[in-house]
C-alpha cells in the first residue's frame, strides 16, 4: 500500500489544476486516470485549439439545482488566474468572439502545460489505471483506499474528478456517480447539454436536403435565448445557438427561432415592400437569408408572391413566423457527442468553499461530475479550474 497526502481520481482539467494546487502546498499526491493520457477531452476541446476559458465567466453562466453554489469557487480563482499561467508559460492565444479564449497553436499545450505543473509541484501521476475498488475506514479508519490495475493506494483525502458521461468514446463513464452514491451522496438526473437536437417525421422532411445550411439566429427556450449561428444536419439541427439552448430544452417543450436577429421583421418586410414592390418574397428574404433556406421557408411556411401583393395584416403573419419560426425537436443526438453533461453530484451536499462533502470528510468532488454545468464557450473549463482550485486548496 502506498501512501499519500491526497488521491485524485481523473486526470482531466479539474483533477489536474486540483493536483498542481495541491502540490504546490507540499501535499503528496497522486492523480489516477483510466485512461492511456491525461486530458483527453482537453485535447478534442475547441476543434484542437481549447477553448480554455471565458473572460466574462460569472455565476449567472452556470446551470445548477443550487444557483448559488458555484459563486464561491468562480470568486477566488477568476479567468485571469489561469490566463496568467498560459502566459507564464509561453502560450499564445486569441479571443476568438463573445470572451472565449482559445489557443493560438494547439490543446497539446495546455495539457503539456498542466502535467509540467504537475510535475514540478511533485505530483504522481499515473495513467492507464483501472480502479477495481474504492474504500474507507477498515484497519486505518481515517484513510481512503484505492484498489486499482497498478496496485493499491491510501490517503485521508479523496478527490473524484472524474467527469459526466459526456463523449463515451473518450473514456467517460457513470464512475464518479457510483462513487458518490457509495458514499451517501444523492446524485441528480443526468442528461446530454450542449448537443445537437434531432428532428424527425414531417419536422425533419423540410430540411431534409439542406443539410450544412447555416445562418445567425436567436434561439429561445423557456424563458432563455441565445443569439448565434443555426446549422442544419443530417439529423437535426445544431450549430452554437442550438447547443446553447439545448442545456435549457427538454422534449416537449417549445424551440422558438428568431430568424431575423437584431431586426424588426415586419419593418424590414414593409421597406422591401416600398423599396422592390416587384420582387418575390422569396428573392428578398434570399438577400438575407441563405438562398436555399429563404426558398424552402416559401414553399413550406411562407405564401411566395410579389411584394406588393401582401396587404398589411398578410405582411404581420409573415413577419410573426419569421421572428418567431417554430420548431419541433424529437430528442438530443446523446452523450455521443454531448460537450457536457447536466446534472450530478447534489451540490447542497458539498461545501461551496471547499468541495468537501458534508457527509463523508475528507471526500471531495469537483468539475462536470458536479451539478454545475458552464454555457458552451469556455465555462465549463473555467468551472473545472475554479472547484479544483478550491479542492485543491483545502486537501
Amino acid at each position: 500500500m502506498s501512501h499519500f497526502d491526497t488521491l485524485i481520481v481523473g486526470g482531466g482539467a479539474a483533477g489536474l489544476l486540483c493536483a498542481i494546487t495541491a502540490g504546490r502546498r507540499g501535499k503528496r499526491v497522486l492523480v489516477v486516470e483510466h485512461a492511456n493520457r491525461c486530458g483527453k477531452k482537453i485535447l478534442m476541446s475547441g476543434g484542437g485549439r481549447c477553448n480554455f476559458t471565458n473572460i466574462h465567466a460569472t455565476p449567472a453562466n452556470y446551470l445548477s439545482a443550487n444557483p448559488h453554489f458555484c459563486k464561491s469557487a468562480l470568486a477566488r480563482y477568476t479567468p485571469y488566474h489561469f490566463i496568467e499561467m498560459v502566459e507564464r508559460h509561453g502560450i499564445a492565444y486569441h479571443e476568438k468572439e463573445l470572451g472565449q479564449l482559445f489557443c493560438d497553436d494547439s490543446s497539446k499545450q495546455i495539457v503539456k502545460m498542466l502535467l509540467d505543473e504537475c510535475s514540478a509541484a511533485s505530483v504522481r501521476v499515473e495513467t492507464s489505471c483501472s480502479i477495481e475498488r474504492v474504500s474507507h475506514g477498515e484497519s486505518d479508519e481515517d484513510r481512503f483506499r484505492l484498489h486499482t490495475t497498478r496496485g493499491s493506494f491510501s490517503a485521508p483525502s479523496l478527490v473524484v474528478a472524474s467527469g459526466g458521461l459526456s463523449i463515451p468514446s473518450m473514456g467517460a463513464t457513470g464512475f464518479g456517480y457510483e462513487l458518490a452514491r457509495q458514499f451517501g451522496h444523492a446524485v441528480l438526473p443526468t442528461r446530454a447539454g450542449l448537443v445537437p437536437l434531432t428532428l424527425s417525421g414531417k419536422h425533419q422532411e423540410p430540411f431534409a436536403d439542406l443539410s450544412g445550411v447555416a445562418l445567425p439566429v436567436t434561439a429561445r427556450c423557456n424563458g432563455t435565448s441565445f443569439s448565434n449561428y443555426f446549422l442544419i444536419t443530417h439529423r437535426g439541427i445544431s450549430g452554437p445557438s442550438i447547443l446553447q439552448i439545448s442545456s435549457f430544452w427538454q422534449p416537449g417543450d417549445d424551440l422558438r427561432l428568431d430568424l431575423l436577429p437584431g431586426r424588426d421583421a415586419l419593418e424590414a418586410l414593409q421597406q422591401w415592400q416600398r423599396d422592390r414592390p416587384a420582387a418575390e418574397l422569396k428573392t428578398v428574404l434570399g438577400d438575407v437569408l441563405p438562398k436555399r433556406f429563404a426558398q424552402r421557408l416559401c414553399e413550406h411556411w411562407l405564401p411566395n408572391r410579389p411584394m406588393k401583393q401582401f396587404n398589411g395584416p398578410q405582411l404581420r403573419e409573415i413577419a410573426q413566423v419569421i421572428g418567431d419560426f417554430a420548431l419541433v425537436a424529437s430528442g438530443t443526438e446523446g452523450y455521443r457527442t454531448a460537450e457536457v453533461t447536466l446534472g450530478g453530484v447534489d451540490a447542497d451536499e458539498l461545501s461551496s468553499s471547499t468541495m468537501q462533502s458534508k457527509r463523508m470528510p475528507g471526500l471531495y468532488f469537483i468539475g462536470e461530475v458536479v451539478d454545475v454545468t458552464g454555457w458552451l464557450g469556455g465555462y465549463n473549463f473555467q468551472w473545472a479550474w475554479a472547484s479544483g482550485n478550491a479542492a485543491g486548496n483545502a486537501v
